[in-house]
Order: structure tokens, then C-alpha cells, then sequence
């Protein structure tokens, strides 16, 4: 999980730790973390708001976790993943691995040309500000 936060890089989160601070954060923290996560006591600092400029003038304001989140998210998907990977349907591509747009687009081809020619495009605003 370490590795994979450090590969994808990206911004600190409110506690302005990096991704480089992130190792002598562990060797020096391990122990107490790894003592939350197994206490149940771990808690998903808040996220930092920031706000990104949209083409139509809008903006969009995504939420930046700590990369101590981060990792521990990481882990976490890491080992639910594969059990839950095969019951997903197989006409979801978004956030998949090993799937994406490329393979989406071949799944409308092919479905084009079973002779299906219409489609539903949702788009639910804002769904994750709202969900719990």
C-alpha cells in the first residue's frame, strides 16, 4: 500500500504531510497505527478541500486525504478487491483494474454490433458530497 501511495504521488492532505514524509512517518509511528487499525480505533483525518476550475466556469472541489489515509485505503482495497472482484458486473469499467476506457468502448462495439442501438448515460451531480 506504501508503494502504491508513493508511485501515484499527489498533494498532502490538511496535515501537509508528502508522500516523501510518509516512510519516517511509519518507521517512526508503525507500531501505534498498526495498533489503531487492529483497536478499531483509526480515524480518516478530514479531507482538504480544494477547488479545481471547470471548463463551462464551474468548479470542482475534490477532497484531498492525508497520505496516512491514503495508504491505509490503499490496504484496505488491496485485500477486499479480490473478493469482491468477481461478483461485480462485467459491464462496469470504472475504477476496475485491469479495466477502462479502451475496454468500454470495445463492450459498446461489440454490443453495436449485436444489433443494440440505444443507450442510458447517467450522471448523478454531486453523488459522492451526498452519500454517506
Amino acid at each position: 500500500a506504501y508503494l502504491r501511495v508513493k508511485r501515484n504521488k499527489g498533494a498532502a492532505g490538511i496535515d501537509d504531510m508528502t508522500v516523501n514524509d510518509l516512510l519516517p512517518y511509519l518507521r517512526e509511528n508503525k507500531m501505534e497505527l498498526i495498533a489503531s487499525l487492529r483497536e478499531i480505533k483509526y480515524k480518516l483525518a478530514p479531507v482538504k478541500r480544494v477547488e479545481i476550475p471547470k471548463p463551462n466556469g464551474g468548479v470542482r472541489r475534490p477532497g484531498i486525504p492525508t497520505v496516512v489515509d491514503r495508504m491505509v485505503q490503499q490496504a484496505v482495497a488491496q485485500i477486499l478487491t479480490p473478493i469482491f472482484e468477481h461478483v461485480f458486473s462485467d459491464n462496469s469499467f470504472s475504477f476496475r483494474p485491469h479495466r477502462g476506457a479502451h475496454d468500454a468502448i470495445a463492450k459498446v462495439v461489440d454490443l453495436y454490433n449485436q444489433g443494440y442501438r440505444r443507450v442510458v448515460d447517467l450522471d448523478l451531480k454531486a453523488y459522492f458530497d451526498n452519500v454517506n
